[in-house]
C-alpha cells in the first residue's frame, strides 16, 4: 500500500467571494442616503411663518407654488391661472384621494392667492392643506 502523505489535495474553488460586493454597496448606500436630500429641487418661495400643526397625508400630494413674481407652478412646471383648473382635473382624473398643498409667497396680494384657491378648489379638490414655516 502506498500512501501520498504530502501530496496535493486542493480542489479549486469555484465560489464568488461576496465581501467586496458588500462593501461596494453599503459605501453608495451611505453615498445615496446622504446625497439625496440635497437633490430636492423646487420654486423658491418666501413662505409666512406661523404656528400650526403638521398635515397627514397618506398619498404624496400635489405641491402647488405662487411665487412673489404671480407665477403658478404645479410641482416645477409653470403654468398660467386660466388652465389650473383643467390641468388639476386632468390630474386628479383617476386618483381616489384628491389632496393639494398651496405654497405661497407672503408678498402676494391676498386676492390672488384667493383666485388660485377657487380654481382649486372648482377643479374638485376635497384637501387643500397651506404651506407654512414654523415661527422661530
Amino acid at each position: 500500500m502506498i500512501f501520498n502523505s504530502g501530496g496535493n489535495d486542493r480542489q479549486l474553488m469555484s465560489e464568488i467571494n461576496v465581501t467586496p460586493f458588500v462593501d461596494v454597496m453599503l459605501v453608495l448606500l451611505i453615498i445615496f442616503m446622504v446625497a439625496a436630500p440635497m437633490m430636492t429641487q423646487g420654486v423658491d418661495v418666501n413662505l409666512p411663518k406661523t404656528e400650526s400643526k403638521n398635515i397627514k397625508t397618506s398619498d404624496e400630494p400635489l405641491m402647488l407654488t405662487v411665487n412673489n413674481k404671480r407665477e403658478i407652478f404645479l410641482e416645477n412646471h409653470r403654468i398660467p391661472l386660466e388652465s389650473l383648473e383643467i390641468k388639476i382635473k386632468k390630474i386628479f382624473e383617476n386618483r381616489r384621494n384628491k389632496e393639494v398643498l398651496l405654497r405661497a409667497d407672503k408678498d402676494i396680494p391676498y386676492g390672488f392667492v384667493i383666485n388660485v384657491i377657487a380654481s382649486v378648489k372648482k377643479a374638485g379638490i376635497e384637501k387643500l392643506g397651506m404651506v407654512t414655516e414654523p415661527v422661530d
